[in-house]
């Protein structure tokens, strides 16, 4: 049953970038946010190695140290966290209901921060190499591959976009699609194939990565001659899409564009009271400090939200 005598004001749904600054602002701001962090607690730059394109460490920070210090100075500020996901949420009359667990509760706004995942080939040996090797960002951990040779699996705009990014600083790059021609926009394409250190590998589809304990290559099976081979790459990065995290939210509750991420204006939702944050409504940057930005800018936008509803900080009930 719900228990409107815990009715909360503020719940933060996922956690990442996203979610801990918009935690951090919100405590700040007394605000008294419940974050319901999910199962894979920090997103994606939990499998992302050295960090150095975030504001504030010189000599960079590992993925998972950073989320973890992002984690740690929201629970010192005093924000409440729950690690369970969330299964529906879906508005109640004057509140959102939100459900996880099993279990019901009502809060006065919403910010969701679920963010988006990455899209993998799910072979057996992927896993191996996740995050040392195989990368879905060419922009966070490109660098680390500087002089080297990679390959991107991919044929969109995405896929064209991290093969500009990889040539500029890469020995070589090979650009391995399952067709015979790309999807990309022919703007992308004639970008791309003005490299010179760029080669398209043509009808082929990843079946194993190869190495011990450092990618070493690809088995590579072309699928219009069913011949296999092998390809020496030093790192892989996949650009086959990702998938926004929306399913627990009730249909009709927020606009969604046509790759299902959210439509905000300044991180507001259609339903009042209802924002969002990080890479569930960013289809383009996907960076961990532009969904750290945004996570601020819910955070104050609820604020001005809830100020609106003449919230009473002080008895934590609306006067």
């Amino acid at each position: 049953m719900t228990d409107t005598k815990n009715l909360e004001n503020m719940v933060i749904i996922g956690s990442g970038p996203a979610g801990w600054t918009a935690a951090i602002y919100a405590s700040r701001a007394d605000l008294d946010p419940l974050v319901i962090e999910g199962t894979e607690v920090g997103g994606q730059l939990m499998l992302t190695t050295l960090v150095e394109n975030y504001p504030g460490f010189r000599d960079g920070i590992q993925g998972p140290e950073l989320m973890d210090e992002m984690r740690l100075q929201s629970k010192n500020l005093g924000v409440r966290i729950i690690t369970a996901n969330v299964t529906s949420l879906e508005n109640s009359g004057k509140h959102f209901k939100i459900v996880y667990s099993g279990k019901t509760i009502l809060a006065k706004s919403v910010i969701i921060t679920t963010g988006a995942s990455a899209r993998w080939l799910n072979i057996p040996s992927e896993s191996k190499f996740k995050g040392s090797g195989v990368s879905t960002c060419a922009i966070c951990d490109g660098y680390f591959f500087k002089g080297k040779t990679v390959a991107i699996i991919g044929g969109g705009d995405s896929a064209m976009e991290e093969a500009q990014f990889l040539a500029r600083i890469c020995k070589s790059v090979k650009i391995i699609h399952r067709k015979h021609c790309l999807r990309a926009s022919a703007a992308m394409q004639k970008k791309v194939k003005a490299f010179k250190n760029v080669e398209f590998v043509w009808n082929s589809e990843i079946k194993e990565f190869l190495g011990d304990n450092v990618l070493t290559g690809i088995k590579v099976f072309n699928n219009e001659t069913s011949k296999e081979s092998e390809i020496k790459i030093d790192g892989v990065f996949l650009a086959i899409g990702h998938i926004p995290n929306v399913d627990f939210i009730k249909k009709g509750l927020v606009k969604l564009d046509k790759l299902n991420y959210i439509i905000t204006e300044n991180t507001k939702t259609k339903t009042p009271g209802l924002f969002a944050a990080g890479d569930v409504q960013d289809f383009k940057y996907k960076q961990a400090v532009t969904a750290a930005g945004t996570g601020c800018m819910a955070a104050l936008e609820a604020n001005t939200f809830l100020e609106g509803n003449v919230y009473d900080k002080k008895s934590k009930k609306e006067c």
